[in-house]
C-alpha cells in the first residue's frame, strides 16, 4: 500500500498484521469496524458492475450489469440490465437460481439507490437514440417512470451516481462518460459543467480513483479503489482496507445492516462487519 498524506498532515502508518482474510488494519480505529469475527465471502459469481442496492423488505440485492457491446453493427448500441439477487440472510454463497433479471426497459443503467417509496432510483446513461435520465423503477414489476431527463432545457449527459436525501430530494452526478466512450451525443450542458460550490480536500486515495462513497453510523467514510474498499476516519485518515482487487461499488445491507455488499464486475462479495451504514438499523 502506497503511503499518502492525510488532511491532518501526517503520513499514513504502515499496515499492521492482517485482522483476518481480506482485511488490513492501518489504525486501531478500524478494529471497531471489524469487530471480533469479520469475514469476506463470495456471494455470487455474476456480471455485477454498479449501483448495488439492498432492499430490506425483500432481503434482496439489486445491481446493474457490466455494459455489453452490440452483437452486430446493425444492433448498434451497448446494453446493460438490472438484476436481482434473492438472499437468505447471511447464508453465503447464494445459489445461482436466486439470480434474475428485472424486466425493466432501461437504457445503460449505472448507479442506483432506494427511494423513500420503495422504488429503485436509477441513473440511465442512455444511448445515441435514447435520452439519458434519472428514472424510478418498480422492483416488483419493472415498471419505469422518468423523474428527470433535462436541466435548463438541455438534455442530461450520462448520469452516473445518485442518492436520495432525507427530505426526498434526489442528488446525482452527470459526467460526460457516455460521450467519451462513444455511445452518447456530445454534452449540451458541458462535461462536469454544473457545480454546487467550493469544496475542500477530504483525503487522497491510491491506487486508482475513488467510487461508491458511503458513510457508516459513526461517520467513517468508505470508498472503493483498485485494491478494494478503503475506510477513512471522519477526519480523512486511512484507517483500514477491505482488500478485494477489482472492487467497483458497494452498499450496506443484510438483516442487521452490517454487511457490505461489494460488486467487482465478475462477482458479488460480502464483508460481514461490526458496524452498519448511516441510517440503517442494527440488532
Amino acid at each position: 500500500m502506497t503511503a499518502t498524506l492525510a488532511p491532518s498532515g501526517r503520513s499514513q502508518a504502515a499496515p499492521e498484521p492482517d485482522a483476518g482474510p481480506g482485511f488490513e488494519v492501518y489504525e486501531p480505529d478500524f478494529e471497531a469496524v471489524l469487530g471480533s469475527a469479520p469475514r469476506l465471502v463470495l456471494v455470487a459469481e455474476t456480471d455485477a458492475h454498479e449501483g448495488p442496492v439492498y432492499v430490506p423488505g425483500e432481503d434482496a440485492l439489486y445491481f446493474t450489469t457490466v455494459p455489453r457491446a452490440a452483437e452486430s453493427p446493425q444492433a448498434g448500441e451497448p446494453r446493460a440490465a438490472i438484476r436481482r439477487l434473492a438472499l437468505d440472510g447471511c447464508g453465503f454463497p447464494a445459489d445461482p437460481s436466486r439470480l434474475s433479471t428485472l424486466p425493466a426497459p432501461v437504457h445503460m443503467p449505472n448507479g442506483m439507490t432506494l427511494g423513500h417509496d420503495g422504488h429503485l432510483v436509477v441513473c440511465e446513461q442512455g444511448t445515441r437514440s435514447e435520452r439519458a435520465r434519472i428514472s424510478r423503477v418498480d422492483p416488483r414489476t419493472g415498471w419505469v417512470d422518468t423523474l428527470v431527463d433535462s436541466w435548463g432545457g438541455l438534455r442530461l449527459n450520462s448520469p452516473n451516481d445518485v442518492v436520495v436525501r432525507r427530505d426526498g430530494t434526489i442528488w446525482f452526478t452527470d459526467p460526460g462518460y457516455g460521450y467519451r466512450q462513444g455511445f452518447r451525443p456530445e454534452p449540451q450542458a458541458g462535461d462536469y459543467g454544473r457545480h454546487l460550490g467550493p469544496g475542500r480536500l477530504f483525503t487522497v486515495t491510491t491506487p486508482g480513483f475513488p467510487d461508491g462513497i458511503k458513510v457508516d453510523q459513526d461517520g467513517r467514510v468508505y470508498a472503493s479503489a483498485w485494491s478494494g474498499v478503503q475506510v477513512f476516519s471522519p477526519a480523512g485518515d486511512l484507517i483500514g482496507q477491505i482488500s478485494l482487487p477489482g472492487a467497483v461499488n458497494f452498499t450496506f445491507g443484510g438483516p442487521s445492516g452490517q454487511v457490505l455488499f461489494i460488486t467487482t464486475d465478475t462477482a458479488v462479495w460480502a464483508a460481514v462487519l461490526a458496524t452498519a451504514g448511516a441510517g440503517q438499523r442494527t440488532i
